[in-house]
């Protein structure tokens, strides 16, 4: 007897009482079943300690997808904002990525070196990272790109990688941010190439090969009076995703004893997540926001 009930198990040839306790028990047991060795073919895939986990989500066949929703060439503003929210919705949800970085149709989530979020299990880390993302990006679509439909779910691929140092880390988002230049660079020249100039793609291709950095921008500025430093910072720098604490003030009605209800102003801090369009590579920003990275020494 426990609790005041009693569970009767009746068989062929005997019966017993049970008590819900013990009920308990039986069922544990029975959880443990000759099949349950199949756990030993999973993958111990725990990130090392005192390492930033990176984990970087791509577009899968965005080539494609682009053309199909006709984005705007060389930079839909409607596209990269959506990107942006998706990421800041992975953020909101997994509150130890300590920065993010985004370009075109790739963004990379850094998580702190002494996070423990789902173990540091890779694949845990990896999978949620990407479904948070990618349902965003659906959930989101109407608000970015109005009555346009989606006209099939987008997805994402991801890679988790590990940096030991802040040297590692800050060199890894430079290389991010450096790629969406160079990309952006070439892409500016080329659609202006083909939406201004006239030329075929085929041609604005043949034209570009070969050039370098310089080149493209002598072929922007000499023929098209376009000074690549003047455009948007967003298509040039890419998005910097990182928590900022802002204070807020908010009115409450509140009453105290023999006093009579009143509005009263109150201020208090939060986190949330901020956007920046800015240089990476350089040292200044890191300067101005010290807590970002762990100290090591590098």
């Amino acid at each position: 007897m426990l609790f005041g009930k009693t569970w009767t198990l009746v068989g062929r040839a005997r019966s017993c009482v049970v008590t819900p306790l013990a009920r308990l028990f039986v069922s544990s047991n029975m959880a443990k079943s000759k099949f349950e060795y199949v756990r030993n073919f999973e993958t111990d895939d725990t990130c090392l300690k005192n390492c930033y986990i990176v984990v970087r989500l791509d577009g899968r066949n965005f080539h494609r997808f682009t053309e199909q929703h006709k984005f705007t060439k060389p930079n839909d503003n409607r596209a990269l904002g959506l990107m942006s929210r998706s990421a800041h919705s992975v953020m909101e949800e997994l509150e130890d990525i300590v920065i993010a970085y985004g370009q075109s149709d790739e963004f990379s989530f850094v998580f702190k070196r002494t996070s423990t979020w789902f173990k540091r299990r890779a694949s845990k880390l990896m999978t949620h990272v990407a479904s948070q993302f990618s349902s965003s990006y659906v959930f989101y679509w109407k608000e970015f790109f109005g009555d346009q439909p989606l006209l099939y779910p987008p997805s994402f691929d991801g890679r988790v990688v590990l940096y030991p140092t802040n040297r590692n880390l800050k060199d890894y988002l430079s290389w991010r941010q450096a790629d969406c230049h160079v990309n952006n660079l070439y892409n500016t020249v080329f659609w202006t190439l083909v939406q201004k100039g006239g030329l075929t793609t085929a041609q604005a291709e043949d034209r570009l090969k070969g050039t370098l950095a310089a080149d493209k921008n002598e072929i922007l500025f000499s023929e098209f009076e376009i000074n690549y430093n003047n455009e948007s910072a967003l298509h040039r720098k890419g998005t910097t995703l990182i928590w900022e604490k802002r204070d807020e003030t908010v009115t409450k009605r509140m009453k105290r004893p023999n006093e009579e209800e009143k509005e009263v102003s109150v201020t208090r801090s939060r986190k949330r997540v901020q956007a920046y369009h800015c240089d990476i590579i350089g040292e200044q920003f890191w300067e101005e926001h010290t807590d970002i990275l762990e100290d090591d020494g590098c």
